[in-house]
């Protein structure tokens, strides 16, 4: 089955880290890191429901005033998620700016965010334009093992892992896909309607078999309504089937604990957006800096069993050399280069 999330690199794998990721047929995106977003445009940058962000560093959080630009005089609320630190960093980006003219604004824009420590959701706080973006603090999410955020369709869960500082690896996961198989709804002398939002619902809750549901059956003349079992729906007229998931990971030191974290989090993804900033010639100097080479990536994503890696956050040292990190990395996922070790 299709996706119903489009993922694509914000820049190529030379530039600032960063993964789009867009909803097919409906205005919302989510987006992982936020460094350079000039390739985003003015459009896709209004869809942003939600914002991850690994960890403060430059490149991963310098897009923070392109997109608040793009976002003001509109009604909007934007979720972030960060480490721990993360509020007072975005409130002192806030604060360098003078918001005396912002009150005049009919629209307000409501940020929501939120900091991740190694058990999960440890702050948050609110900032509004209608009030200067002065900070108004909330009450973090409830912890839910690993989970950070939830909305319509999905989930997002994090780790928190070793770059010297913390920095978190996310995995978004689609909901499962319940699908109706319409031409057996007319074998079941069923009719297309509302109730079979209700069903899904059902399905999507994990209600038990023997939940009643209402269903509109097609009459003679006219429809009518008869009860089947959700088990039995989900038998005759249901195709379920397990949604997408791409994990995100930037900006690590290998050591076994990272490695672990990492292979769990992106367990069996259907994409691993990881980065391969040096060749491992230049291991030594991956290390030093507090992170991966391109044969430990591979190694971690068929350690995690992804059924696709993607490659990026290349050094500009291998200008040149693009084609080297990908087979580097290549080769260790798909278990040809026997000389492969995580060291």
């Amino acid at each position: 089955m299709r996706p119903i999330v489009q993922w694509q690199l914000v820049n190529d794998p030379f530039g600032d880290p960063g993964v789009y990721g867009e909803f097919m047929f409906e205005k919302r995106a989510v987006l992982f890191d936020l460094g350079d977003i000039a390739n985003l445009s003015p459009r896709k940058l209004l869809r942003l429901g939600h914002v991850f962000v690994s960890h403060a560093h430059m490149d991963h959080f310098a897009g923070f005033d392109a997109l608040l630009r793009v976002l003001l005089g509109r009604n909007l609320r934007l979720y972030l998620y960060g480490p721990s630190g993360f509020i007072d960093r975005l409130e002192h980006k806030l604060r360098a700016y003078t918001w005396n003219r912002i009150r005049s604004y009919g629209e307000n824009l409501v940020l929501d965010v939120s900091e991740i420590g190694p058990a999960g959701p440890s702050a948050r706080a609110s900032f509004q334009s209608k009030e200067s973006f002065g900070r108004e603090p909330l009450t973090p999410a409830a912890r839910e093992e690993d989970t950070i955020a939830r909305a319509e369709g999905f989930r997002v869960r994090a780790a928190t892992l070793d770059h010297e500082i913390p920095c978190l690896a996310f995995a978004f996961e689609e909901e499962r896909h319940v699908n109706v198989w319409k031409n057996r709804l007319a074998e079941e002398g069923l009719a297309v309607g509302p109730w079979l939002r209700k069903l899904k619902k059902a399905v999507l809750a994990d209600a038990p078999d023997e939940t009643p549901i209402r269903a509109a059956a097609r009459g003679d003349e006219e429809t009518h309504t008869v009860e089947r079992s959700l088990g039995e729906l989900k038998r005759t007229v249901l195709e379920i089937v397990s949604g997408q998931k791409v994990a995100y990971v930037t900006d690590v030191v290998y050591h076994e604990d990272n490695a672990a974290r990492i292979a769990a989090l992106a367990s069996e993804a259907d994409i691993l957006f990881i980065e391969t900033p040096f060749l491992h010639e230049d291991a030594e100097a991956a290390a030093k800096k507090c992170h991966l080479t391109a044969r430990q990536a591979g190694l971690i994503a068929r350690r995690a069993r992804t059924k696709r890696m993607v490659p990026f956050h290349f050094s500009p040292r291998y200008t040149g050399r693009a084609e080297d990190i990908r087979r580097e990395a290549e080769a260790a996922f798909a278990g040809t280069d026997e000389t492969a070790a995580l060291r």
